[in-house]
């Protein structure tokens, strides 16, 4: 299994980026995906994440209404559209599989199984 997070870069506050998340070896339609950031000497924090039926989709308060996640099965694939980025956005993303998971647990890191290896995004005032 491999997941490929990609999109990061430097943006100014206010600014949009495009995080994509490709995966391999899994059947990609029975798994939730999430994605998860860490900031420098913080720990890694849930930011989004799509049941695997695309009925469920949670989020960090602080990014509501700003980031979007959606799927695309026939693309085996994830994304994060965030909008209005501001300086406390700035960490490396990461993307995150887990198999049909749903509800409350979408938030829980410790239920995801694979991981993708980050993509860093800065966000500049």
């Amino acid at each position: 299994v491999q997941l490929q997070a990609s999109g990061g870069g430097l943006v100014q506050a206010g600014g949009s980026l495009r995080l994509s998340c490709a995966t391999s070896g899994l059947t990609f339609s029975r798994y939730s995906m999430g994605w998860f950031r860490q900031a420098p000497g913080k720990e890694r924090e849930f930011v989004a994440a799509i049941s695997w039926n695309g009925i469920n989709t949670p989020y960090r308060d602080s990014v509501k209404g700003r980031f979007a996640i959606s799927r695309e099965n026939a693309e085996n694939a994830v994304y994060l559209q965030m909008n209005n980025l501001n300086a406390e956005d700035t960490a490396t993303y990461y993307c995150a599989a887990a198999s049909m998971l749903t509800g409350v647990l979408l938030t829980n890191s410790l239920r995801y199984a694979y991981w993708g290896q980050g993509t860093l995004v800065t966000v500049s005032s």
